[in-house]
C-alpha cells in the first residue's frame, strides 16, 4: 500500500534554502509539503550561521557601519566573477537590506556587536565582522570595504539558531514537514496534447553506480511534447523506527562531521533502517517541486570525478549531501555546471596575529596575500601549490598569537591554534634551520622573507599585496614554520564543500535543460548554480540559500510556465 499526499508545492530538503522556499510558497497561499531524509537542518544547522549581507542593513547601521549596495556589488563582482549574470548579482545586493529584515522578522537573532579584529569566525561577543576579503590587498581599490558577515546570535557555532528560526517560521506558515523521508524519484505527467498517458509516472528509480543518473534528455511524451514534474516518490520511516533513524542520523551529522569513521558507521545504520522499515510514499505537486537537498561533497566518487585534486579535506555537510538533487534533476534532463568548483577552507585566523605571517610553499615561494579569506588561501594551495603550505612566524608573532587565544577564539579555534603551534611547528634559530626542519627549501624561504622584510622596512607595498596594517617584519628568533598543508587531520581539518549544481533560470530558479526550463521543477541552495559558485566567502552560501530559496518558492506558486507548455 503506497501512501499518497497531494500539495501545491513539494520541497525536497529542509535546510535554509528549503525552509525559505517553503515559507514563501506557504505565505503565498500554497499548501506545502517538505521532505527531509533526516531531521532537517542539513549543512545549515552545522554551519556558523553567518549570512553575508550589506548595503546598509539595520544591523550595520546600528553598529555605525556605512555601506552601500554599489560597494557590495563591486566587491562581489570582483570576488565571485561571472558565476551569475550582472543583473542577478545586482538584484542580490540591492535586496540584501530587505533580506536581513525578513530574516529578523522570522525570529533569526542578529546583533550589531562589531568585531574589532579580522578573523575567520568571531567569538561569542561579536556578531558582525569582515567575513570575506573586503579589506585585503587589491579589493580596497575596487570598493570601500565594510563588514558584512551577519552571524546569528548563538553560543559557539550558531547555525542551529539560524535554522531553528527558519524551521519554526516554515511550520507556522503552514508547511507540513516529513522527516526520515528519502526521495528516490521525480514523477512527471503529460500535458493534454501528448499521448503518453494520463497521470504521473516515476523517473529515476535509483542512482546509477556513480550516484548520479545520466540525463535522459527532455521530459517528453510520445508526441515529443515536454512533460511537467508533478511530484516525487519517496521512502518514509515512521514510528519507533523513525525515532531511531532520526537519532542515529543526528549523531552521524554531528559529532560524526568531525570523525568520518564514526559518521560512516552511523550512516550505514540509518541506511539499514531505511531499507528495513521504509515504506513507499508518493507526494504529488499541483504547482511545482523545489530541489534543495544540498551539494555532493559526501559523494566521494563524484568529487573524485569532477575535482580529483580536492582530497584530504573534511566533507562539510551531512551524509545527505550526496548529490541527490543532481541525480533527480538530471533524471529529467536538467543541465549541470561548475561541478568541479569546490571551496577549500584553510583558515589561519584567529588569532589575528597570524595575518602577519608569511605563507610559503615547499619551494619557499610566497603563496598569496595572507589577509585573504581562508577559501582563497585554500584554493591557491590546492590549485597552484600541490596542497602544501607553511606559515613562517617569528618569536614576537608567536607571543602575540598566544596572548590573543583567550579573547579571540571559540573553543574549537583555540584547540586548532594550540595544535598548530605545538604539533605542526618546525623551529630553528635561523630561518634556514626552521625551513630545513620543516622540509622546505631554506634558500627559497630566506629569499621570500628577506623581500617581505625589506619592503616593510622601506615602507614599500608588500610583495604579495598585503595591506600595511597586517604586515609584520619577521626578525626575532627563534623562527618557526607552521604546517597548514591540506592533509587529513582530526585536529586540524580542512573543510570542503561543493559549489556547482543544476543550472537554473536566474529569474525564477527553474531547472534548465537544453530545451529551456523544465516545467514544474526548481532548484535552490547548493543543489543549484548560484551566487557563490565561482568563489566563496563566509556567509555567502547561506545568503544565497535564502535568496534562491525565496525565489524558487515564489516562482513555484505560478502555473504560467506549465500553462505555456501545455
Amino acid at each position: 500500500m503506497v501512501e499518497e499526499l497531494v500539495a501545491d508545492v513539494v520541497v525536497v530538503g529542509f535546510g535554509a534554502a528549503g525552509a525559505c522556499a517553503a515559507i514563501e510558497a506557504a505565505r503565498g497561499g500554497a499548501s506545502v509539503v517538505v521532505l527531509d531524509r533526516f531531521s532537517g537542518g542539513g549543512a545549515t544547522a552545522l554551519s556558523g550561521g553567518v549570512v553575508y549581507a550589506g548595503g546598509g542593513t539595520s544591523v550595520q547601521r546600528a553598529a555605525g557601519v556605512s555601506d552601500t549596495p554599489e560597494d557590495m556589488y563591486r566587491y562581489l563582482r570582483e570576488e565571485v566573477g561571472d558565476g551569475v549574470r550582472e543583473e542577478t548579482l545586482r538584484r542580490f545586493c540591492e535586496g540584501s537590506v530587505e533580506m536581513i529584515d525578513w530574516l529578523a522578522s522570522l525570529g533569526v537573532p542578529f546583533r550589531p556587536d562589531l568585531c574589532p579584529y579580522k578573523t575567520s569566525y568571531p567569538s561569542d561577543r561579536h556578531f558582525l565582522y569582515y567575513s570575506g576579503s573586503e579589506a585585503a590587498g587589491g579589493f580596497r581599490d575596487v570598493a570601500t570595504p565594510a563588514p558584512r558577515g551577519h552571524r546569528a546570535v548563538g553560543r559557539g557555532i550558531s547555525g542551529a539558531a539560524l535554522f531553528g528560526a527558519l524551521a519554526g517560521a516554515a511550520r507556522r506558515a503552514g508547511a507540513q514537514v516529513l522527516t526520515s523521508t528519502k526521495v528516490v524519484a521525480l514523477e512527471v505527467e503529460s500535458g493534454p496534447h501528448t499521448r503518453s498517458g494520463a497521470g504521473p509516472r516515476a523517473i529515476a528509480d535509483g542512482p546509477a553506480p556513480n550516484g548520479v543518473c545520466e540525463p535522459e534528455g527532455e521530459v517528453a511524451g510520445e508526441s515529443g511534447t515536454r512533460e511537467r514534474v508533478a511530484g516525487v516518490t519517496a521512502v518514509r520511516v515512521t514510528g519507533w523506527a523513525g525515532c531511531v533513524h532520526r537519532v542515529v542520523s543526528r549523531f552521524a551529522a554531528k559529532p560524526g562531521l568531525y570523525y568520518p569513521p564514526l559518521r560512516r558507521v552511523l550512516h550505514a545504520g540509518a541506511e539499514w533502517v531505511e531499507r528495513r522499515y521504509g515504506r513507499p510514499v508518493r507526494v504529488l505537486a499541483r504547482r511545482g517541486v523545489v530541489l534543495s537537498s544540498g551539494g555532493f561533497i559526501a559523494n566521494r566518487e563524484l568529487v573524485r570525478e569532477h575535482a580529483p585534486a580536492h582530497r584530504g579535506g573534511l566533507a562539510l555537510g551531512t551524509p545527505g549531501d550526496d548529490g541527490t538533487g543532481l541525480r533527480l534533476g538530471q533524471s529529467v534532463g536538467g543541465a549541470t555546471a561548475e561541478l568541479g568548483s569546490i571551496s577549500v577552507w584553510r583558515f589561519i585566523t584567529p588569532p589575528s596575529a597570524f595575518l602577519g605571517a608569511v605563507l610559503v610553499d615547499a619551494a619557499g615561494r610566497r603563496v598569496c596575500d595572507e589577509s585573504r579569506y581562508g577559501a582563497a588561501l585554500g584554493h591557491a594551495l590546492v590549485t597552484e601549490h600541490g596542497g602544501r603550505g607553511w606559515l613562517v612566524v617569528d618569536a614576537a608573532l608567536v607571543r602575540e598569537a598566544r596572548r590573543q587565544l583567550g579573547e579571540q577564539t571559540v573553543w574549537f579555534q583555540r584547540l586548532q591554534a594550540e595544535y598548530l603551534l605545538r604539533s605542526r611547528a618546525s623551529s630553528g634559530a635561523t630561518l634556514a634551520e626552521a625551513a630545513a626542519a620543516a622540509g622546505v627549501d631554506p634558500e627559497g624561504v630566506s629569499a621570500t622573507v628577506k623581500a617581505h622584510n625589506e619592503a616593510a622596512g622601506a615602507g614599500q607595498p608588500d610583495p604579495a599585496g598585503k595591506p600595511a596594517e597586517f604586515v609584520h617584519p619577521l626578525v626575532e628568533p627563534p623562527f618557526a614554520l607552521l604546517d597548514i598543508s591540506i592533509a587529513p587531520s582530526a585536529f586540524y581539518p580542512c573543510p570542503m564543500m561543493t559549489l556547482g549544481g543544476l543550472v537554473v533560470d536566474e529569474e525564477t530558479g527553474a531547472v534548465l535543460s537544453e530545451g529551456g526550463p523544465i516545467p514544474g521543477l526548481y532548484a535552490a541552495g547548493r543543489t543549484a548554480v548560484g551566487i557563490c559558485t565561482r568563489s566563496y566567502v563566509s556567509g555567502l552560501s547561506l545568503a544565497d540559500c535564502v535568496f534562491s530559496g525565496r525565489r524558487a518558492g515564489r516562482a513555484a506558486l505560478s502555473l504560467d510556465t506549465n500553462e505555456n507548455v501545455f
